[in-house]
């Protein structure tokens, strides 16, 4: 028990990869094609969350399942960036290579990830457990196959005894069924809320119509992304805001969700304010969409420091 000690955060990522971004000119099937550039990074929505975290000055821990050659570089390209991996082994197959071809249109080619066994789980809910009141654990992404539909659902029932801050960045039913766990935030693009709801979602008003219903079925805060169209939340207390998104090059829109769910942590372990953390939320992720790789808290900064007149807000 860590009485008095700073909140801590926790991420988990459940099918880590190893992002091979390779740019070919003019690619062709069915014949050699040679690169022009490559890059390789850890992938997974959580591990982004985490990087991110670790870039803004949080410390954080990431959590999930690592197997094999490709595992062992996840874990050691994560400790490079200062990003404590606390995984679990995975004995059969390999952590995922997702293979990202940029030429004249983008092409993915995303990996079946390692076979995690029941005790592999068993391993993560040991870990949960120790977790004390008041820290805060960031789900994100999709479940392997090889897991229960239910997973995130069931993590949250087994923890709904402590005093945790849940984030849930998740789609569908892995996101419709967590609600009832009341989760702090969760952060549906736009199509995704419509998708929830049979609805095609375009307005500003009708994202803040459905993050209410969001609210209604138990979610504390939802975070709604509208890519060009900015943003919107909705809070806890009533309040709502709303935000124009950044002006910028899209660079590499990769990781500008999960970088938004890290700058809205950032921003609400700063200041507490739920405005705050949105206008960080919306900084951070514009500013890794206009970079290469992940947002740097000085780029996040100079994206709040000359985007003020974007932010409306009402208490």
């Amino acid at each position: 028990n860590r009485k008095g000690v700073e909140k801590m955060i926790y991420t988990v990522t459940f099918n880590p990869s190893l992002d091979y971004i390779v740019s070919v000119d003019n690619f062709t099937c069915g014949i050699v094609n040679r690169t022009t550039d490559e890059i390789i990074f850890p992938g997974g929505k959580g591990i982004n969350v985490s990087m991110v975290l670790k870039n803004l000055g949080f410390e954080n821990t990431a959590l999930g399942f690592l197997a094999g050659f490709t595992g062992n570089r996840i874990q050691d390209l994560l400790e490079e960036k200062g990003v404590r991996a606390d995984f679990i082994s995975v004995e059969k197959g390999i952590s995922r290579i997702n293979v990202k071809l940029r030429s004249n249109e983008e092409t993915e080619i995303n990996g079946q990830g390692p076979a995690i066994a029941e005790a592999d789980i068993k391993k993560l809910y040991e870990k949960l457990d120790t977790l004390s009141d008041g820290d805060i654990l960031v789900l994100a992404g999709s479940i392997p196959d090889v897991m229960p539909g239910s997973m995130y659902m069931d993590i949250m029932r087994h923890l709904q005894n402590k005093d945790l801050k849940i984030v849930v960045d998740a789609t569908k039913d892995l996101l419709v069924n967590v609600l009832q766990y009341h989760p702090f935030l969760i952060k549906p693009n736009n199509h995704e809320l419509g998708e929830i709801f049979g609805v095609k979602i375009e307005s500003k008003a009708d994202v803040i119509t459905y993050a209410k219903k969001m609210q209604e079925k138990g979610a504390r805060n939802v975070l709604v992304s509208m890519a060009g169209d900015g943003a919107v939340l909705v809070a806890e207390d009533g309040s709502i805001f709303q935000s124009e998104a950044p002006k910028g090059k899209v660079v590499n829109s990769v990781g500008a969700g999960d970088s938004m769910v890290a700058g809205f942590i950032a921003g609400y372990l700063e200041n507490g304010s739920y405005e705050k953390a949105f206008q960080m939320g919306v900084c951070t992720g514009s500013a890794s969409a206009f970079s290469e790789e992940l947002a740097t808290k000085a780029e996040v900064i100079a994206l709040l420091d000359s985007n003020k007149k974007l932010f409306i807000g009402e208490q």
